[in-house]
Order: C-alpha cells, then sequence, then structure tokens
C-alpha cells in the first residue's frame, strides 16, 4: 500500500506540472496574440514595452538612485555567492560518506570577531551612499522655482507660489478623450496609443537645469506625487505639507501617477510634466499669466464689493495716490476724493465718466488705459473709503457700457 500511495503521489505531481506547464504556454501565446493586437511603443519619458529596468534618468538624483539599486544588487549578489558556496563547497568537501568526520569545537573568537566586523564593514559600506544620496534628495532649499501640487479625487491642482510665473494656477486632468476610451474598454484592436492614460489637458511646465521645489498636500485622501524619471516620490496627506525637488537636465515630456491608492479611479489620476527651456518657459509663463489677467479682467465678471475694494485700493495707490494723496485729501488745485459730492452721488457714470474721459481741462487726464475691472474697482474703493461709506459698488459692465 505504501508503494501505491506514492506511485498515486508521483503520478499526480506528473499530471499537475503537464496542466501547469500547458496553461503557461496558452499564458505566453494569450500575450503574444494580445501585444500583437494592442500595439504599443516605447513612450519616452514613460513608460516602455516589456520594460525590465529602472526608467531612463532625466535627473542626476535618479541616476544616482540607480547606480545604488545596482550597487546593492551586486553586494547583495556577492554576499550570497559568497555564503551560499562556502556552506556548499563544506557539505559537500567534509561530507560524511568520504570519511569526514564533524569536528567538536566551540568559542571561537576568529570567527566571533569575523562575523562581527564583517557585516559591520558591510553595513557601513551600504549605509554612506545611500545616506548620501537621502540627504540630497530631501534639501529642497536655495529653489528656483515653487510649485504646489495638490491631490484631489482624481485630479493635481498646480499653483505657482514663488519664482518666474508666480501667481499661475491650474487643475491638470486625464484627458477626456482617454477616459472615453477606457469607458469603451480600452483601445481598439490595431490602435497605437503610447501615451494611454497618461494624457492630461494641462501638464505641468517646467525649465530645464533649474531647481523646482514641490509641496504636496491634497484636499481628501492621501495621494502621491511621483514621476520615476526624476526619482521622486512624495506622499500628498490632507492637512499636511510635504515637499521635493528636481532638477531636469534635458528637455522633454516626462510621465508619472499617482502612487497611492487613492479611490475607484486611482488609474486616472496621471502627471505630465513639460520640460522646456528657460525662453521657452519664459513665453509660457507669460502668455499664463496675460490669460489669466484677461479671465479676472472679464467684464462679464460680477464682483463682491469686498474684492472689488481690495483690488481697487492697490489701483488707487499705483495710480491715483500720487495727486490725491492716500487720505483722499487732494493738494491744491487736486480736489480731494474724501466727501466728494460726485464721489458720493449714486449716480456712477459721473464718476466713471471723469475717469473714462478726464477733467479739468486735462489737468484729471482720461484713464482709458485701466480695464473695466481696475476702473470699477477704484471707484468702488473711492465710493467706501475714508468718510465715504456709501455703500455703493460699481460692477465692471457698467463701466463697459460707459466706453460705448
Amino acid at each position: 500500500m505504501k508503494h501505491a500511495g506514492a506511485i498515486l503521489t508521483l503520478a499526480r505531481n506528473a499530471v499537475q506540472a503537464v496542466v501547469f506547464r500547458s496553461l503557461a504556454w496558452v499564458a505566453m501565446l494569450a500575450a503574444t496574440l494580445s501585444s500583437a493586437a494592442f500595439a504599443t511603443n516605447d513612450l519616452p519619458g514613460g513608460p516602455k514595452v516589456n520594460q525590465l529596468d529602472l526608467p531612463a534618468p532625466a535627473t542626476r538624483v535618479a541616476a544616482e538612485q540607480i547606480w545604488l539599486h545596482w550597487f546593492m544588487m551586486i553586494l547583495c549578489l556577492v554576499i550570497f555567492l559568497a555564503v551560499f558556496g562556502v556552506m556548499f563547497y563544506s557539505i559537500w568537501k567534509h561530507r560524511k560518506s568520504v570519511g569526514h568526520k564533524a569536528a567538536n569545537f566551540h568559542e571561537s573568537t576568529t570567527v566571533e570577531i569575523a562575523w562581527t566586523v564583517i557585516p559591520f564593514l558591510i553595513v557601513i559600506g551600504m549605509a554612506l551612499p545611500a545616506t548620501k544620496l537621502l540627504v540630497a534628495s530631501k534639501d529642497t532649499t536655495n529653489a528656483d522655482l515653487t510649485i504646489k501640487a495638490t491631490g484631489a479625487q482624481w485630479k493635481w491642482g498646480y499653483d505657482y507660489i514663488k519664482g518666474e510665473g508666480e501667481g499661475i494656477g491650474f487643475v491638470s486632468t486625464l484627458d477626456s478623450s482617454h477616459r472615453e476610451m477606457s469607458n469603451n474598454g480600452g483601445p481598439k484592436p490595431g490602435q497605437v496609443v503610447d501615451n494611454y492614460l497618461l494624457k492630461v489637458d494641462n501638464p505641468l511646465v517646467v525649465p530645464v537645469n533649474q531647481k523646482i521645489r514641490i509641496i504636496t498636500t491634497a484636499n481628501d485622501v492621501i495621494h502621491a506625487f511621483a514621476v520615476p524619471a526624476f526619482g521622486i516620490k512624495q506622499d500628498a496627506i490632507p492637512g499636511f505639507v510635504r515637499d521635493t525637488w528636481f532638477r531636469a537636465e534635458k528637455t522633454g515630456d516626462f510621465y508619472g501617477q499617482c502612487q497611492e491608492l487613492c479611490g475607484k479611479e486611482h488609474a486616472y489620476m496621471p502627471i505630465h510634466v513639460k520640460v522646456v527651456t528657460a525662453e521657452q518657459y519664459s513665453q509660457w509663463a507669460s502668455t499664463k499669466l496675460k490669460e489669466a489677467a484677461a479671465k479676472a479682467d472679464d467684464p462679464a465678471k460680477v464682483w463682491s464689493q469686498t474684492d472689488l475694494i481690495a483690488r481697487g485700493e492697490k489701483v488707487y495707490a499705483a495710480n491715483c495716490a500720487a495727486c490725491h494723496q492716500a487720505s483722499g485729501k487732494g493738494a491744491g488745485p487736486i480736489k480731494a476724493l474724501d466727501g466728494s459730492a460726485i464721489v458720493q452721488d449714486a449716480d456712477h457714470l459721473k464718476q466713471v465718466g471723469i475717469l473714462l474721459n478726464g477733467a479739468a481741462n486735462g489737468a484729471m487726464p482720461a484713464w482709458t488705459k485701466l480695464s473695466d475691472t481696475e476702473i470699477a474697482a477704484v471707484i468702488t474703493y473711492t465710493k467706501n473709503n475714508w468718510s465715504n461709506k456709501t455703500g455703493q459698488t460699481v460692477q465692471p459692465a457698467q463701466v463697459l457700457a460707459a466706453r460705448k
């Protein structure tokens, strides 16, 4: 019975081996057919077809991470081969079948020292380059550009808060065509989409060879801002501010994704960083700031009185205070605005007309160069400042109508 059981066990194992091998061949065939049906190419700055190694580095930190990775791998392999080599050699060379007898000894001072000192030196040899790289990757000082990346389900918000382009802000989401493609089962057979689920509507744009500090936070759950080619990954945690940095050494498009499981649409939260030359970045930043200013000065926008007064104060300080004084009292032939009947008049068009057309034979110049929003803001400011507590508000649309 014992032999029969052994035979049955061998037979069962043989059948399982055949089944598993058949399944492996089926899986390989399916993968081959799938790759043929859904053709794709390497994505520069992103994943590559059949990629095994870490992505090509675009920063010095990423390059040193790759070096450290292979240094650790080779060192661990050498240790593995040395330890198991000695062990298997000892087992084979000193086996009982060739007449060797086990030695009876203990408390060897030499062995104790050796297996204490050698691992200590190995750990130090591994810790020094790792610590040096870790410290360098956390040094976010002296950044040329600081950008806040705010994670939200499921998009990234970028705010340029220091450096060239300060004031730019936008939201970056997965391109709608890719989302629609995913909802319909992904790319069709034969359709080549190298950047599938990595294309966004507004990429993060940064200049090459400049230190970029990324401040991360989140609005809802924990996200993670990660771009493998830059060697960065920083958690974005609600209520906390973390930071990381990179300095791209070449221009191009680089891709990443949120690397925290942030919800059911986690796969739809890509990161696209476009690295451009300094000149191209300056042009881009200038265009974005003009677009933001134009949007802010949209005459159709209805402002709150508080926002108009806050903006009007800045317009007044830059253009009006030199003559009318910060106190609004005027000086000499310059009429006072504080207590002015025109300023306090409920007919807003009287004051609007003076700003658009000038007065006193040119002594009060026309301020047509100011936008409709700026004029509305400064009028609202004067109507509600000093002793002029009228409570009145002038909207940009009223100024626009008066221009015509």
